[in-house]
C-alpha cells in the first residue's frame, strides 16, 4: 500500500510543482481553435457523406 500513497503523492508533487497551467485567456483560445477545428471536420465529413450518397444513387439508377 506504501507504493500507492507514494504514486499518489509523486502526481500530487508534479501536478502542483511541475506543470505549467494556461491562463484563462488561453484557455479560452485554444477552446475556440478546437471548436473552430471541430466544426471544419464536421462539415468536410459531411460533404463527403452526401457526394457518396450521391455517387452511389447514380450508380443504382444507371444499374437498375
Amino acid at each position: 500500500m506504501s507504493k500507492f500513497g507514494s504514486y499518489v503523492q509523486s502526481a500530487y508533487d508534479e501536478l502542483v510543482h511541475k506543470v505549467s497551467w494556461p491562463t484563462w485567456s488561453e484557455l479560452q483560445q485554444t477552446t475556440v481553435i478546437v471548436l473552430v477545428a471541430l466544426a471544419i471536420m464536421t462539415l468536410l465529413i459531411l460533404g463527403m457523406d452526401v457526394a457518396s450518397e450521391r455517387v452511389m444513387k447514380f450508380l443504382y439508377s444507371i444499374l437498375g
